[in-house]
């Protein structure tokens, strides 16, 4: 067995770096050798997860699985390869009419990671997770046997396999349903909320919304805690902008894309520069609330306008952190993690929060239940382990979850919803750590 090329490789927040085996092919012989003479492999797409879960000590990139199969326009319905962007998906499918059901904050990650990690996106109260519509899938299983999944073909695999965090195979390719869109704009509404109990006063008027999501400034403490700024969508209809936004409203103007260049610092993301970001955001807006149409990308995507936005954190790399408290206990269990991050002052440059429909108890392996999850971004230190066990603790006397594709620190007793994949030769290095805690 000839290694491949050891590389040092971390995921998007650049922590943990590790070094690895990485095979990156896209033939079909040359994939099922590479699984057969290794005892342990993970797959791994664009590297765009936050946390340890797409490492391990070898490591097969999807990057060149990145072919489209087919595409039923009259239908809707999608074919390609696993390693696929849902970028590549929208460049295509958006100028005829369509749209992704579920997309995540990001649109650089790939159908595999995406059905690895049943994704959500700020419509899941409204129309669930990315498996809702994932027609069918090719795995390739730790006996370097290609089998496809489904619904009805092989159900208990696609079951395990969706939010299954790659540890039941590799995906090479799927299906996947669209959804119909007449532009790609989406009508928003932006309301701001001075605490708490206003922004889930928002969120239960907004439910009849298809998207919502709240920017939070996780620093506030008393009255004000849990300030915030709610943006509820729609999709766009032609009607309603084909005059402002020109003769094709399926089609985006280019835009501009600025870069970070260089990591910076470590000084200056700290608590004083957190809070004067978050008292721009929050001040930015003046009235109360503000209607308007907002192109896709802005909506969906802010952050992806940036490249290298993650080198803000600087070298030593960044976390993010998600959990969900159960709706009855919602607003007391995110008061206390916010106070939580607020005493501990290391706070979170993002913070966003959504809720959480009904979840599908088919897919097991998946992370939403009905409730509240706040995702929190922080900077990595000295003091974060600290506060990542005591968020830990709150999260599980509240009986919520954390996500496992932005774990990296957490402790194993709040992952243990991630069955079935025990005998699996695909281990991560988030695998490892979970079942065998230092």
């Amino acid at each position: 067995m000839k290694p491949n090329f050891i590389q040092k490789v971390s995921n998007w927040g650049n922590y943990p770096i590790v070094e690895v085996e990485m095979k990156s092919e896209d033939s079909l012989s040359q994939i099922k050798s590479f699984v057969a003479e290794r005892n342990e492999v993970i797959a791994r797409g664009n590297g765009r997860c936050y946390g340890d879960a797409s490492l391990g000590q070898h490591v097969f990139s999807t990057k060149r699985l990145n072919k489209f199969l087919s595409f039923d326009r009259l239908n809707g319905v999608i074919e390609c390869e696993s390693g696929v962007l849902l970028s590549d998906i929208l460049d295509v499918v958006v100028l005829q009419g369509y749209f992704l059901y579920v997309t995540p904050g990001t649109k650089f990650v790939s159908v595999g990671g995406a059905i690895a990690s049943d994704v959500h996106g700020k419509n899941h109260h409204a129309e669930g997770c990315f498996s809702e519509y994932v027609i069918e899938f090719k795995i390739l299983n730790q006996n370097s046997q290609v089998i496809t999944c489904s619904r009805e073909e092989n159900s208990d695999l696609f079951w395990a396999t969706i939010g299954g965090m790659g540890l039941t195979g590799i995906i090479l390719s799927a299906k996947i349903k669209l959804k119909n869109i007449e532009t790609a704009y989406i009508r928003q509404e932006s309301i701001k909320a001075d605490n708490l109990d206003e922004i889930f006063q928002l969120f239960d008027e907004s439910e009849d919304w298809t998207y919502n999501v709240a920017w939070i400034d996780c620093l506030q403490k008393g009255k004000n805690i849990g300030r915030s700024i709610l943006m509820r969508g729609e999709h766009a209809l032609k009607a309603e902008v084909s005059k402002s936004k020109g003769q094709n409203p399926l089609r985006l103007k280019s835009k501009f894309s600025p870069n970070v260049p260089f990591y910076f610092p470590g000084f200056v993301l700290n608590t004083l520069s957190i809070k004067i970001f978050n008292w721009l955001y929050f001040n930015k807006q003046r009235a109360k609330q503000v209607n308007g149409f907002v192109d896709y990308e802005t909506f969906f995507y802010p952050l992806d306008a940036i490249k290298n936005w993650n080198r803000i954190y600087g070298k030593k790399g960044f976390i993010q952190y998600q959990m969900v408290i159960p709706k009855e206990k919602g607003k007391e269990g995110m008061k206390r993690i916010l106070e939580c991050i607020a005493k501990s002052g290391n706070g979170s440059f993002l913070a966003v929060l959504k809720l959480f429909g009904k979840d599908n108890p088919q897919a097991y392996n998946s992370f939403p239940q009905e409730g509240y999850t706040l995702a929190l971004d922080f900077k990595v230190n000295s003091k974060l382990k600290k506060l990542i066990a005591q968020l830990d603790e709150i999260v599980e006397e509240f009986d919520g979850r954390i996500y496992l594709t932005k774990d990296s620190m957490s402790k194993s007793s709040l992952t243990d919803y991630l069955k079935n994949v025990e005998n699996s030769k695909f281990v991560s290095l988030q695998h490892q750590r979970i079942h065998n805690p230092s």
